[in-house]
């Protein structure tokens, strides 16, 4: 019988420590992809209120929308809910200043969700396309653009960080829940 301090003991396999990789080309292209149909979509949205593109009410179409749905000054609201859908896709295509851009539409849809309702989830009168917009937004501005974005540009916002991507959204849902108060 052999004491416990002389039996010997088969080595362990080394494992490699490998880095995990924070960006890859296949994540980067889907965030691309996603900012891209996400941005467009709501920029679309945007020149419908602003301009009565696609189908849209233009300002004062939308502005009498906004008056019926209780807020003050319509066609101002209509003006600031065009602005911030346009710039805001904007934003997410270029991946310029993303999470701002992301709290920017993640603040917008919480608004909509609000006059929309939440009478069903599913389309036709349900809120799912509205909440799919808006957790997507959500997850742009915390997770970051990407590799392919104007933000790789920018110092402060180079490497992302989910302390502004969280500030970013708290902003997007303060500024959301304030124009819901002023709201009747």
């Amino acid at each position: 019988m052999t004491s416990p301090s002389v039996t010997a003991t088969k080595p362990q396999a080394a494992v490699p420590a490998v880095p995990l990789a924070l960006s890859t080309p296949a994540h980067d292209a889907g965030l691309l992809l996603l900012r891209v149909v996400l941005g467009l979509t709501m920029a679309g949205h945007g020149t419908q209120k602003l301009l009565g593109w696609f189908g849209g009410g233009g300002i004062s179409g939308t502005g009498q929308f906004f008056t019926a749905s209780g807020y003050p000054a319509g066609d101002a609201m209509a003006v600031l809910a065009g602005l911030t859908e346009v710039l805001g896709g904007l934003g997410l295509v270029l991946g310029l200043l993303t999470p701002l851009a992301g709290a920017a539409v993640v603040g917008t849809m919480i608004n909509a969700i609000a006059v929309h309702g939440a009478g069903s989830f599913f389309a036709p009168k349900g809120i799912e396309y509205e909440l799919l917009l808006t957790v997507a937004a959500a997850a742009l501005a915390l997770t970051g653009p990407g590799r392919y974005a104007a933000d790789r540009f920018l110092p402060v916002l180079r490497s992302h960080r989910l302390a502004h991507g969280a500030l970013a959204v708290a902003v997007g849902v303060i500024t959301a829940g304030v124009l819901l108060l002023v709201r009747n």
